[in-house]
């Protein structure tokens, strides 16, 4: 079974009394859920003795944790002090999920600034390749993945080709498909063809391995002429996109190792259920 869980703290966990995020994986194991994801967007803040004791809370309750990096790291950016800065906040991000015995790394590779898109391609992929001996360590070491986003601005890097072709330069980076931020790229024609179009992409380009890594951010996310402009929840009934399309090529395809995260506002892992019921309905439905 695929695994589904939230990005952060649902608004019904602090409702129920809930203060501190030790107490979270109990909480999401008696929903149901398999996943949490940490984000470090707004910077590293997270102390070592609790990423140790999220690490055993997770194991107790059979709940798997991703991080996801921080939000400043632009591999895009021409100058050197910068990029030193984005390798930072990755090792650090990647320490952090050692301490927490966690294994995908999310991030956001970066936007043009100024540049033109090919130019800002090209340092990404630069800027990469030279960080690879500290893929190669963690990942030969540690297992960790490396999962560059796709993103929801037009200025940003992170087209779901863009991500894909750049997984290819090691074995360590899968794919982190955001749903949302390619429906708004789309500018909402996310449909049963485009999904199987993107699937069909992954495997294509990456092969069976690592598309059936795919880790996945799921929800609905209000869009613009320019892209993205704010998450919303799974009731939304104005903006896409919708799971069922893409729950049915997930089956159809065998990915039965996804990981799939609900960043739905403030109802991330109540809507994580029902993606995973919705998923499990289908799935049944087709046995």
């Amino acid at each position: 079974m695929i695994k589904f869980g939230p990005s952060g703290n649902d608004e019904k966990f602090y409702e129920q009394g809930h203060k501190s995020s030790k107490e979270v994986f109990e909480w999401l194991k008696g929903m149901g859920l398999d996943l949490y994801e940490y984000s470090f967007g707004r910077g590293i803040l997270l102390k070592d003795e609790t990423a140790v004791e999220f690490s055993k809370l997770a194991k107790i309750n059979g709940i798997e944790i991703s991080v996801h990096a921080p939000y400043f790291i632009n591999l895009a950016n021409p100058d050197q002090n910068q990029i030193t800065k984005s390798y930072d906040y990755i090792t650090d991000s990647i320490k952090k999920l050692l301490l927490m015995n966690g294994k995908m790394c999310v991030v956001h590779l970066g936007s043009c600034m100024k540049m033109d898109r090919g130019e800002a391609l090209k340092n990404i992929k630069y800027n990469l390749e030279k960080y690879m001996d500290i893929f190669d360590e963690y990942f030969s070491k540690h297992n960790i993945f490396f999962c560059p986003e796709t993103m929801g601005k037009f200025q940003q890097i992170g087209t779901y080709k863009e991500i894909v072709d750049l997984c290819v330069l090691h074995k360590s980076l899968i794919p982190t498909f955001d749903f949302g931020h390619i429906n708004c790229i789309l500018q909402g024609k996310l449909n049963k063809e485009e999904y199987k179009r993107i699937i069909d992409y992954l495997f294509d380009n990456l092969g069976e391995f690592k598309a059936k890594k795919l880790h996945i951010h799921f929800s609905k996310i209000a869009f613009s002429e320019k892209g993205e402009v704010k998450h919303l929840t799974l009731d939304d009934a104005m903006y896409g996109p919708e799971f069922e399309p893409l729950a049915q090529l997930l089956i159809d395809y065998k990915m039965d190792e996804v990981t799939i995260i609900s960043e739905s506002k403030n109802v991330m892992a109540q809507d994580a259920l029902k993606l995973k019921n919705i998923y499990s309905n289908i799935l049944n439905k087709n046995k």
